[in-house]
């Protein structure tokens, strides 16, 4: 049985897929998993593969969906980005890390802010 908040995730992550497509973005994946965690989706934009981590809010009560994404979720998330070139055998390529915030407040239409390159990963 799916909790609210697994819907709240779900529903977070087709409104940024299609949010992406609008933009131009190329959906590959979505709900990338592997041992280290999990990308919500992988996209092309141009000729940047791009890493997009969803974040679904109800209310402004803990933060923005940016502020969550801490120096530790970050980590998390580029070494499954890592973890999916390598199982893919992409190699060197440009790529990125977004943020899609989507707000579902008062009931009001979801609106969606999106972070390009977010943040890097070292190295």
């Amino acid at each position: 049985m799916p909790t609210y908040r697994s819907e709240l995730g779900a529903r977070g992550e087709e409104r940024a897929a299609k949010h992406l497509e609008s933009l131009g973005y190329e959906i590959i994946e979505r709900n990338y998993r592997c041992r280290g965690g999990e990308i919500d989706i992988v996209a092309r934009e141009g000729g940047d593969l791009v890493f997009v981590e969803v974040k679904p809010r109800r209310s402004l009560d803990f933060g923005s969906g940016s502020e969550a994404v801490d120096a530790r979720k970050q980590q998390k998330l580029i070494l499954a980005a890592q973890t999916y070139l390598i199982e893919r055998d992409l190699g060197e390529i440009d790529a990125r890390f977004d943020i899609a915030e989507v707000y579902f407040i008062d009931g009001s239409p979801a609106t969606i802010e999106l972070t390009k390159g977010a943040f890097a990963a070292e190295g």
